[in-house]
């Protein structure tokens, strides 16, 4: 009997000891699963939190990219409101200009293009009242005072003759026409014709009005006497003394001078009032900017000597105004 006891209770020991064991070993189970559950749990909280950063970020970018490109699109609309309202002006400029170049050549002249070529005849008769006249923005050549007899016109036609290096910086500026300084035939221009034409005493007011044109940006229009009356009451101190034949300060030259024209620099809304020699000057210079950009647009169908000998004409001129000499319109 005691012997049975005795062994019952070495059984029961080891049974328990052997539960202990297996109770420890699930116990620390349990517990790296737990602790791989925490572990899982913080990277599922971390990858949340990214994903949520990272959509907040998506839509704030998509909310920013639409933003812009509504920004952008009514920048375009507008843009292209305007440009195509200066297209339809330019259309029409240019369709009336075409047809007044192509009809024009050196040989045969459009009086209309150029009203320098007037007879003093034509010009009284379309400046009478009633009659339909042109503002005239470019200046003549030098105005003889008499008539000449036919015995004079034998005697002293004008003739000419190429220059061959001026033409040949001419055939080489035609290939890719601009007015890229580094040309020598546009640097010559420049230095022998647009700088002195357009150099005044006012060198600052010079510099932005050839700008200006260079930009063709620079207006010039007529002004009304009552204005002019009204600028010289304004230098005297009143409205009274303005009797006489109005004289203004021409903002170029300093000089007083009967000053019947203005000119506006871009989209500034200051304007200069300028003497006739002045403005002489200016439109010579306009002339030929107008007609090299008329080339630089393939608007000018002439072979390449007329071509040619109209910038020579237009330089011409250039050179007349800048000594003085300009054509005044016949009341």
């Amino acid at each position: 009997m005691s012997r049975l006891r005795s062994s019952s209770l070495e059984i029961k020991e080891k049974g328990t000891e052997f539960l202990r064991e297996q109770l420890d070993a699930a116990q620390k189970e349990l517990k790296l699963k737990d602790e791989e559950c925490v572990r899982l749990s913080h990277v599922r909280n971390q990858l949340e939190q990214e994903l949520e950063e990272l959509t907040a970020s998506l839509f704030e970018e998509a909310h920013k990219m639409v933003r812009e490109a509504n920004v952008k699109q009514a920048a375009a609309e507008k843009q292209l409101k305007e440009a195509q309202g200066k297209i339809d002006v330019l259309q029409a400029e240019v369709s009336a200009l075409k047809t007044l170049v192509l009809t024009s050549t050196p040989s045969s002249p459009n009086r209309q293009l150029h009203p320098q070529l007037l007879s003093p005849g034509s010009s009284r008769a379309s400046s009478r009242p009633g009659g339909h006249t042109r503002n005239k923005s470019a200046s003549g050549v030098l105005q003889l005072p008499t008539e000449p007899t036919p015995k004079d016109v034998a005697l002293n036609r004008e003739d000419k003759e190429l220059d061959s290096v001026l033409f040949a910086e001419f055939l080489s500026w035609k290939e890719a026409p601009s007015l890229d300084r580094s040309s020598a035939f546009i640097s010559r221009v420049y230095r022998e014709d647009i700088g002195p034409c357009l150099s005044f005493t006012c060198s600052e007011l010079s510099q932005s009005v050839q700008c200006a044109v260079e930009n063709n940006s620079l207006t010039i229009e007529p002004i009304a006497m009552s204005s002019l009356h009204t600028v010289k009451a304004l230098e005297r101190g009143g409205p009274n003394g303005c009797r006489t034949p109005i004289e203004t300060k021409c903002a170029l030259s300093g000089m007083s001078r009967p000053c019947r024209h203005r000119i506006k620099l871009g989209d500034k809304e200051n304007y200069y009032y300028i003497s006739p020699s002045s403005r002489a000057r200016i439109t010579a210079v306009c002339n030929f900017f107008t007609y090299i950009r008329y080339i630089q647009q393939g608007l000018v169908r002439q072979d390449v000597q007329q071509m040619f000998w109209e910038v020579m004409r237009l330089r011409r001129e250039m050179s007349v105004a800048k000594l003085g000499y300009f054509l005044t319109e016949e009341s």
